[in-house]
């Protein structure tokens, strides 16, 4: 079983980004971080793919979007998103 493709959206200095990246770090699951701090490409592609987001983080799974910190670590206190991640 190939692993998961996780992407993160993030912006500078956004706490629950750091946060956010710090949980998966922790889980040692690689990602992909889109910095959309200036606008740009990547902050249109956000908004394609995660319709209606409008805060960072965003992380997606296999282009599932998970939400932000809050989401991903209610998710894992629950113990649904190992599963999520291949873990």
């Amino acid at each position: 079983m190939t692993a998961p493709r996780v992407e993160i959206y993030t912006k500078w200095g956004c706490p629950y980004c750091v946060a956010a990246k710090s949980l998966l770090e922790k889980k040692g699951v690689a990602f992909s971080e889109y910095d959309i701090t200036m606008g740009g490409p990547r902050r249109e592609e956000m908004l394609r793919r995660v319709p209606g987001a409008r805060t960072v983080p965003q992380v997606l799974v296999d282009d599932r979007a998970l939400g932000g910190f809050d989401d991903i670590s209610a998710l894992d206190h629950e113990g649904r998103l190992d599963p999520i991640l291949g873990l």
